[in-house]
């Protein structure tokens, strides 16, 4: 389909439709970003992927007789989902083995009839009988039904695939020439958007060697982690590289600093960003690198805002990456299409009826992805439960299991109930002998982490201050003149502290403030590793031995510590904060 169907293009710049190739007000080449529909032709029970004002809109493209509209999206309904389905509905087994069976969220189409499922069916369903019956009947499950559906779907969306596969890999091929093969990476997370980027990528350079680095974050499925290392396999040209945190265990800081909900995904930076920041800054140093990721806008509100093309400062989560999606303006249909299409191998989750194979106990996964863990996953899911639980209590629910169970722990804010959320309030007294100096608490004593931790403010003169105090001052990077000092200091009330005086600066408030976010820093730091991922320069590292900024690599650019990058100062301050 595409432009010689739709015959309408779009102008991101400029927000407007066109008939052109190039905009005609500011001349940038144009994308198809008009809504698709899906229709059904009952004749040959498929669905066909259209867009918006095409010229034959309505007609099926094989039999040529009339379709009606079905849905904004659609997913294909494997064998092994289709028997959960019929033992839910409690179906005899095998009775839509016949039928082609779609989805979209908790909506099913049954030879093109729809039928909801509510989510409050998944909360409550008995999932270790529904897991029984699957073993028992699983074997009698055929994939020849199936596989003719497939067939036909291929052949009446022929169209819509070349349009994708042609511009995708204009795409690619357009935003690679502006970088170096060895400074281009595929981010593969295991879920079926990185594993079609990976494909498209790969074939569009005609390049089976770029690096494919893949997150785990030890919450991954484990169809995921055993697709990772099948996709190694079978692509063993490609420079496949694991990042992991082993310094953390998921469990043990949930019981510090509370589980992740939807507005604190805290875990995502501790044990996937900033383990992926890690490897680029073993790979690259301070080298800008160009990322490919299956990001697509459809995906949530908040993909929505982004960029096909993201280097800005505030929305790339690693400083050093410009970040590509060739799939971005892609629907789920669309992404089924290519893999179906192309034959790709993808996460056995999918099978099951997982429409996303991120974290398994994510706090963005709906009833119906629980449900499915609780049978897949029935340990892990049981573990999972009992800590919520738990944590409800300890924070005060009254009615913790109902709290866990319909999901209301994923509306978690700030750190109300936790001990932890002291660590980030930043208690000063000002002192009353020196002007423009502050007396900060600290958690724990005064240390040469909590020292190097100013390096961003300038160069560290401990030669220069004054011995007896043990003081240090902090020279700007381009006077020499002293801006900071920083000694030890013994305050009532405190029982550990550090005194902090500004100098020599037009804005001492200003200054503070971000000296404020360091203490905090120290005395909240969880090593969630956002602070490596920020640094372009690669000078910040967090590990078991503390928080570590090398001063040969710094750049004062002083990013890591404005909230325009990082609020708060420190990402720990909106997990832990309290009302």
């Amino acid at each position: 389909m595409g432009r010689g169907t739709s015959n309408r293009v779009w102008c991101k710049n400029c927000n407007i439709e066109t008939k052109e190739k190039y905009c005609p007000i500011c001349g940038a080449e144009t994308i198809e970003d008009l809504p698709v529909e899906i229709y059904w032709c009952r004749h040959c029970k498929i669905p066909i992927i259209q867009v918006m004002n095409q010229i034959d809109k309505g007609i099926c493209p094989v039999c040529g007789k009339k379709t009606r509209y079905l849905s904004t999206d659609l997913r294909p309904v494997f064998p092994e989902e289709r028997l959960l389905l019929e033992i839910l509905l409690n179906k005899k087994p095998q009775e839509y083995l016949e039928k082609p069976v779609w989805a979209v969220n908790n909506r099913y189409y049954i030879d093109g009839k729809g039928i909801s499922i509510s989510s409050k069916l998944f909360q409550t369903a008995d999932t270790e009988a529904i897991g029984e019956k699957l073993k028992k009947y699983k074997t009698d499950n055929s994939y020849e039904y199936f596989n003719n559906h497939i067939k036909a779907f291929i052949t009446a969306n022929k169209n819509r695939f070349n349009y994708l596969k042609d511009e995708s890999f204009d795409f690619v091929r357009k935003v690679a020439t502006k970088f170096d093969d060895e400074r281009l990476v595929i981010s593969f997370s295991g879920g079926k958007d990185s594993t079609v980027t990976a494909d498209i990528v790969t074939k569009a350079l005609s390049n089976p060697s770029l690096v494919h680095i893949f997150g785990n974050t030890t919450l991954e499925f484990p169809s995921t982690v055993a697709y990772a290392e099948r996709f190694r396999e079978n692509h063993p040209q490609s420079i496949f590289l694991f990042a992991k945190n082993d310094e953390q265990v998921f469990y043990d800081v949930c019981e510090d600093i509370g589980p992740p909900a939807r507005l604190m995904r805290w875990c995502c930076s501790m044990f996937k960003t900033g383990p992926i920041a890690r490897v680029i800054n073993h790979l690259y140093r301070n080298q800008q690198i160009l990322t490919f990721y299956g990001i697509r806008k459809s995906e949530s509100v908040s993909r929505s805002k982004y960029n096909r093309i993201e280097d800005d400062a505030e929305s790339v989560k690693i400083q050093q990456q410009t970040v590509a999606s060739p799939i971005f303006f892609w629907k789920d249909i669309d992404i089924w299409l290519y893999i179906l299409t192309e034959e790709v191998d993808f996460n056995e989750a999918y099978r099951f009826g997982y429409d996303r194979v991120g974290c398994w106990c994510c706090p963005n996964n709906n009833q119906r992805a629980q449900f499915l863990s609780r049978i897949y996953m029935p340990e892990e899911s049981r573990k999972w439960r009992a800590f919520l639980i738990d944590f409800a209590k300890k924070v005060g629910k009254e009615d913790a299991e109902v709290y866990v169970d319909t999901g209301k722990w994923k509306a978690r804010q700030g750190g109300n109930g936790l001990s932890a959320a002291g660590d980030v309030k930043i208690k000063f007294t000002n002192c009353t002998t020196e002007d423009h100096a502050k007396i900060y608490r600290l958690v724990r004593p005064f240390n040469d982490e909590l020292i190097g931790m100013f390096t961003p403010f300038g160069h560290l003169a401990p030669e220069l201050g004054r011995k007896l105090l043990h003081e240090i001052l902090i020279l700007d990077v381009r006077t020499n003149v002293p801006v900071l000092s920083v000694q030890p200091f013994s305050q009532n009330g405190y029982e550990h502290a550090v005194k902090v005086r500004t100098m020599n600066v037009k804005d001492h408030d200003e200054l503070q403030r971000m000296v404020g976010y360091q203490v905090r820093k120290f005395n909240a730091c969880r090593k969630c590793l956002k602070c490596e991922s920020i640094c372009r320069a690669g000078a910040i590292s967090i590990s078991g031995d503390g928080y570590y900024i090398d001063p040969d690599k710094c750049a004062h650019c002083k990013m890591c510590m404005t909230a325009k990058y990082l609020d708060g100062g420190c990402t720990m301050d909106k997990y832990l904060r309290t009302k």
